[in-house]
């Protein structure tokens, strides 16, 4: 599994080192909140429940964005080169829009960025989230189309009769859950007209926090 990491900038100026080398980031009062992030309607939702919810003055959010490493074909290197750097630049644009969201919001808590690489998302989260020393995870929690989760018990119930079967295939939010070190929560709205969100925990499933 290949992985990049790479920390783009932090705190409310904007300005200075804020790797994870660096002590002043590292040393902040209050909790360290993970929020994984993408162009998803779950992900917004999320990072809006954790402003809302679950952070606070002296916090820390760290945004993490992770862009999966495009495959290199030999016939097209110019075409790899141009695809990765259009990949990175809407990758940024991305987590300093949300990173501009978190401190119009909070304006007095702590905002990290990172942009990592690689195939397998869920692996690479839950690496990231223990460099960090995290207080919470939070990701978006799709809600997958009925005929999807049909199909889905369909097959699971195909695959019993298999032995052997990736864990790989599991859901990035399950995975986290499942495998992360801190508190990992999975969010996504209930609806528009009842309102409130749907929380998945390791020992709770589709909680209805009503807030």
């Amino acid at each position: 599994m290949f992985k990049k990491r790479e920390l783009l900038g932090s705190g409310v100026s904007g300005e200075g080192d804020f790797s994870s080398d660096n002590p002043k980031a590292l040393c902040q009062n209050g909790n360290r909140v993970m929020v994984v992030v993408d162009w998803s309607v779950e992900a917004k939702e999320a990072l809006e429940w954790t402003l809302s919810h679950a952070v606070q003055k002296n916090d820390t959010i760290v945004l993490v964005h992770v862009l999966k490493s495009l495959k290199l074909q030999r016939e097209s290197f110019i075409g790899f080169e141009f695809g990765n750097k259009v990949n990175y630049i809407k990758a940024h644009k991305l987590l300093f829009s949300m990173r501009s969201m978190c401190l119009k919001a909070k304006p007095e808590v702590q905002v990290e960025v990172a942009l990592l690489e690689g195939k397998e998302r869920g692996p690479i989260i839950v690496e990231e989230a223990k460099k960090h020393k995290l207080s919470l995870l939070v990701l978006g929690q799709r809600k997958r189309p009925l005929l999807r989760r049909l199909f889905n018990r369909w097959a699971k119930r195909r695959s019993r009769r298999r032995k052997k079967k990736k864990k790989t295939c599991r859901a990035t939010a399950e995975y986290c859950i499942q495998n992360s070190s801190c508190m990992t929560i999975a969010v996504r709205k209930k609806s528009k007209k009842i309102g409130g969100y749907l929380i998945t925990t390791k020992s709770h499933k589709n909680f209805w926090l009503l807030a």
